[in-house]
């Protein structure tokens, strides 16, 4: 079993392999041109040292997905006093493109595991995800009263939440998109939007 770090040099090296992993993802071969030995190359470690904390590349592929589900909820938190205080279209828009420049940043590194990661394991960390948006969906509500005469508001966060992201790494994912992405978030915004809109509507 791989031990877990316990000081800063060792919490570094860690580290330096799961940025190595990373690195490794967005090459020209992913997912299968990802060995151990070629992520403790870039790591610059030996081999042996990666295996002190990693038994395999699945299990740097696992930390991988928890520290790219942390720097998401990490991006979302700071976000959520401003959200719960704009109408719904702008919050949803903001959360949005900001969602976007999260995937984009690093030469777009998260965008490229992610991309991987909708079609692997690494969905069943999202959990953390999903909970601080239906954490920031509730918030929105106890700041907007109004909206807590929506119908059926866990399954409809749900759709919207997991189709949305769906719907952005697809199309950072698409070489010839067939919209720009502030066409999509305001699309998406729209959708959002007019379910609200015409919700309140017949809740009257």
């Amino acid at each position: 079993m791989a031990r877990k770090p316990q000081q800063a040099r060792a919490k570094a090296t860690v580290d330096a392999i799961i940025e190595a992993g990373f690195i490794a993802l967005a090459g020209p071969d992913p997912r299968s041109g990802v060995t151990t030995r070629y992520v403790a190359e870039i790591a610059g470690i030996s081999v042996g040292s990666l295996y002190e904390y990693f038994p395999n590349k699945e299990a740097i592929f696992a930390a991988m997905s928890q520290h790219f589900v942390a720097g998401l909820v990490g991006m979302v938190q700071p976000l959520v006093p401003a959200l719960v205080r704009m109408p719904i279209h702008q919050a949803v828009y903001t959360l949005l493109m900001e969602f976007g420049n999260f995937l984009r940043k690093n030469d777009e590194r998260y965008l490229k595991f992610a991309r991987q990661g909708i079609q692997a394991e690494f969905q069943q960390h999202l959990e953390p995800v999903t909970r601080i948006l239906m954490e920031l969906v509730m918030q929105y509500i106890m700041h907007n009263p109004a909206s807590s005469r929506l119908r059926n508001i866990p399954t409809m966060a749900y759709i919207f939440i997991n189709g949305g992201i769906f719907a952005v790494v697809r199309h950072l994912s698409d070489p010839c998109p067939p919209m720009s992405y502030e066409e999509l978030a305001s699309g998406l915004a729209d959708m959002v939007g007019h379910y609200v809109a015409q919700e309140l509507v017949l809740s009257v």
